[in-house]
């Protein structure tokens, strides 16, 4: 088959009919024979950390020919132990130097040596013919710190979460009104903050230009503006009132606005309030009293829970301490004889004698000076309506102490005469404590 380049030439098969090799001349040594190629082979440790010299071998072979390839194996090197750092650094030379001596002269301004002004000495070197340089402190350059302050005041954040601000409303979109609290920003009062119930026209609700008292809600953002609430300030202010009117015991009047199957609703001071049917003078009957107005009293203020829970029933109680005060005279049945005092019914509230007012004198049982269901007299020396405590004396009605306890009628008799020193004396007593 005919191929596409010159054909090798074709050895001939019997060995007599090879070509001899050329003689070659007389005298000359003999051609040395030639040895295959061999590769050798470089280890990396062998690159990074060279060997240290062989030290001179015993006597005797140290290499062993190999018998399968003919050639001599590498000597067998014992491991190198590792360098200390005695051996890689010159530790004696760069003991008591800085970091200013190893980091050397840094170039200045003017493309000198020296380093920069008060970090060493050479601060004070200078040029040849030229004077010497001053290093320059922080009271040499010009320092305002009252244009500091200011400039502190002026960039500061106005307004953190649940802090009350004054502002003025400067514009409105759909969503809300925007209103300027002194920021770098306005503050931003979406639709719903805008006040307690339902607002139909933001525009006639808040003009422009119109001053108003707003909570902080949100700090300000990226932008700096802040969110900030009308609703959660009127809120905050309900319940502080309604506080307010439960600790002094008041008696408030209600509209009742729903009912549900445990009793009805109501709105007080824009917080909603609820009546449970046991505490309702027709809870048989509740869902007729939709409309109605009731007098209540308080049962329960949480703002954290956000209960508001009122009682009619209890109204009647918080009337009654309405109409008393410390240093009045009370007439009462007891109707409860404890260790401690008597209980003594006032007309729908309940005060108690205690033991250490009754007498000035020596009282061995509580029944030397009344019986149960006995009438007296006593003046109140403390009300507390918010826990529905009133407490009485009839030590300040006596004369001299134990009077009680020999002259009763006549201590109850004069009692109204009795009451205007004793009245005296506990205005006295208040002065001293207050």
């Amino acid at each position: 088959m005919a191929g596409t380049g010159n054909p090798a030439p074709r050895q001939p098969r019997n060995p007599a009919q090879r070509p001899t090799p050329p003689a070659r001349p007389s005298g000359s040594a003999p051609a040395p024979l030639r040895k295959p190629p061999q590769v050798l082979m470089i280890k990396k440790e062998d690159e990074v950390a060279p060997e240290p010299p062989l030290a001179p071998a015993a006597p005797g072979p140290s290499v062993a020919p190999s018998a399968a390839s003919g050639q001599v194996a590498a000597p067998v090197r014992p491991p190198s132990p590792p360098a200390e750092d005695g051996d890689r650094f010159d530790l004696e030379g760069i003991e008591g130097l800085t970091m200013a001596d190893l980091l050397g002269p840094a170039p200045d301004r003017r493309g000198g040596s020296a380093r920069s002004a008060g970090r060493g000495p050479a601060a004070s070197e200078a040029a040849p013919g030229e004077p010497p340089r001053q290093a320059r402190t922080v009271d040499d350059f010009d320092f305002d710190e009252e244009a500091f302050l200011a400039a502190l005041d002026e960039n500061a954040p106005v307004g953190t979460t649940g802090e009350v601000v004054q502002g003025v409303v400067i514009g409105m979109e759909s969503d809300g009104v925007y209103v300027d609290i002194g920021g770098k920003a306005p503050g931003f009062m979406p639709k719903s903050e805008c006040g307690l119930g339902v607002i139909t026209n933001l525009k006639e609700r808040f003009p422009k230009g119109l001053p108003i008292e707003v909570l902080v809600t949100r700090e300000q953002n990226a932008d700096g503006m802040v969110t900030i609430s009308a609703r959660a300030l009127a809120l905050r202010q309900s319940w502080e009132k309604v506080r307010q009117l439960e600790k002094e015991g008041k008696v408030v009047q209600v509209k009742v606005n729903g009912f549900n199957r445990g009793g009805v609703t109501c709105d007080l001071e824009g917080l909603r309030g609820f009546i449970p049917r046991s505490q309702l003078n027709e809870g048989e009957n509740h869902e007729a009293l939709v409309g109605q107005t009731l007098g209540v009293a308080f049962l329960e203020v949480n703002a954290e829970t956000r209960k508001l829970v009122l009682s009619e029933k209890r109204a009647a109680t918080a009337a009654r301490f309405a109409t008393l005060e410390v240093g009045q005279l009370v007439e009462g049945q007891v109707v409860s004889i404890k260790p401690y005092g008597f209980f003594v019914d006032l007309g729908g509230v309940s005060g108690l004698l205690h033991q250490s007012s009754i007498t000035g004198g020596a009282l061995r049982d509580l029944r030397e000076a009344f019986q149960q269901g006995e009438h007296l007299k006593a003046l109140i020396t403390a009300v507390d309506p918010a826990r529905g405590r009133i407490a009485l004396n009839t030590a300040l009605l006596e004369g001299p102490p134990g009077e009680l306890l020999i002259a009763k009628d006549i201590v109850m008799a004069e009692a109204e005469d009795r009451a205007h020193r004793a009245r005296s004396l506990l205005r006295q007593q208040e002065q001293d404590a207050g």
